[in-house]
């Protein structure tokens, strides 16, 4: 039959998940799906969820952020071994620089060359020594970069700094420590410090709540113009993150023309992730105004927010009422009595004074010089004290502490809840049944199959509507 006669149908042929977003980008992460677990903290974005990620043709981020350096090296090692494509996170920690410097010097001893940066207000020198470790020429005379950086970002002037080569005043601080030759910081002038962002919209986390309708074309069009200022030799690219749980989200993204996806809030509620069963179990109840913001524990004193689950936890509204009285005193003596008996029956469980030796005792483990600086400044006492909620908070729910589950800190977009719609009467609805890699397939297959028939529509044929909610499959990992 002659195609140009063929029903237009068949003239179409099928659209696969591997045709979606930027091959180019697949092909140098070694995956074959166009598609990114995103980073959660403390672990939540555990091994075995970028394992099996990894495994499914796609890649995962472990969720290093908040893990003492001994447990993220642990990972790291079981990441290497499990022969995948895997990244790491590197989140930026205005609070404790030195441990964010220890974890960039500790991927580049360990080879990890692929993190995700995440939470940056600013480019880091960490960051930048990470990004140039080892660069240098090709036999061909590319410019060679081992270590790549996917940054996640939610406004332009930070997509403008990653795409922008690494500053001056950080190239010139590496030449002075000798951790970089002149050569290498002529070579990093010609490179974007991150080639690949991702516009983070509404996520679960640290987020903006970014509309991605308007957010993606916002960074799309900030690739555009640096790369065209920069005449890179390689293309910069845009994926999406925040707010993608469902086929048709998908479909939405790569007819915008991400170069990928990433997947975050849904996957904390797969069996793969290193959370505990009670968290799945509320995950999977979760409708998509269940969540809102509330201070974040390592950001604290600067009100950086970030999204939680509030359905079925006190969580975000303690913790809003901590950071008030924060604002309103100088330090704990300030609150007043009846308000800070309050907060020791309800919220800390304890004498504030005890926490305040619990906190202390971290820290001169930790982090010394907060402890110096919070005896010499009520102010920040009262901050770690109110700070050490917010962390434990954190690891009540990742633990599944069943005394503590009214103070749980789920961070959760509301992707969530839009997944839930879509897997109501299929087998992933269980949260039992939720293994990431059929999720992920079953997002990357109904967004292929919606993507054709909005092609087919387009182009004057019909589509059934049933292709707006395509049939969950079971795939095997």
């Amino acid at each position: 039959m002659n195609p140009l006669t063929a029903p237009l149908e068949e003239q179409l042929g099928r659209i696969v998940p591997e045709q979606l977003g930027d091959t180019g980008f697949c092909q140098e992460l070694g995956i074959r799906y166009p598609y990114l677990g995103g980073s959660m903290a403390k672990g939540i974005s555990s091994v075995p969820l970028a394992i099996t990620l990894g495994k499914a043709g796609m890649l995962g981020f472990f969720g290093a952020a908040g893990l003492p350096l001994a447990a993220v090296e642990a990972a790291v090692d079981q990441l290497l071994a499990g022969n995948v494509p895997f990244g790491c996170n590197l989140i930026h920690s205005p609070q404790e620089p030195d441990l964010e410097a220890a974890l960039a010097e500790l991927y580049i001893r360990k080879g990890v060359q692929l993190v995700e940066a995440s939470a940056f207000l600013a480019l880091t020198l960490p960051l930048v020594r990470y990004r140039l470790h080892g660069i240098h020429r090709g036999a061909d005379g590319s410019i060679v970069t081992p270590n790549r950086i996917i940054a996640k970002v939610s406004r332009e002037e930070l997509a403008e700094k990653f795409f922008s080569p690494a500053p001056e005043k950080l190239l010139n601080s590496l030449l002075q420590q000798g951790l970089i030759t002149a050569e290498q910081a002529e070579l990093a002038r010609q490179i974007p410090m991150a080639q690949d962002i991702t516009a983070e919209a509404d996520s679960g986390g640290h987020t903006d709540n970014r509309p991605a309708l308007t957010l993606l074309p916002t960074i799309q069009s900030v690739a555009q113009r640096m790369q065209q200022q920069f005449n890179y030799p390689m293309q910069l690219r845009v994926g999406l993150g925040g707010g993608i749980g469902t086929p048709q989200s998908a479909a939405a993204a790569f007819s915008m023309g991400a170069a990928w996806i990433m997947v975050g809030s849904v996957h904390q509620a797969c069996v793969e992730s290193g959370t505990s069963d009670t968290v799945r179990s509320m995950l999977a109840e979760t409708r998509q105004a269940d969540v809102t913001m509330a201070p974040a524990a390592d950001m604290f004193e600067m009100g950086v927010t970030v999204q939680v689950l509030k359905r079925g936890t006190m969580f975000a509204m303690r913790a809003a009422k901590l950071f008030e009285l924060y604002r309103s005193h100088n330090n704990l003596e300030a609150i007043p009595a009846a308000e800070r008996e309050k907060l020791e029956k309800t919220v800390f469980l304890a004498p504030l004074e005890q926490i305040w030796q619990q906190t202390r005792s971290f820290f001169l483990q930790r982090d010394p010089r907060q402890v110096e600086r919070a005896e010499r400044e009520p102010k920040h006492r009262m901050a770690l004290v109110f700070r050490w909620y917010l962390g434990q908070a954190a690891h009540w729910a990742k633990d599944g502490d069943p005394k503590r589950t009214i103070d749980y800190q789920v961070w959760c977009g509301p992707a969530m809840g839009a997944f839930n719609e879509w897997v109501k009467g299929s087998p992933l609805e269980a949260p039992a049944n939720r293994r990431a890699a059929c999720v992920a397939r079953n997002i990357l297959e109904g967004a292929a199959a919606i993507s054709r028939a909005n092609l087919q529509r387009f182009t004057g044929g019909s589509s059934s509507s049933q292709m707006m909610k395509p049939e969950i499959k079971e795939f095997l990992a």
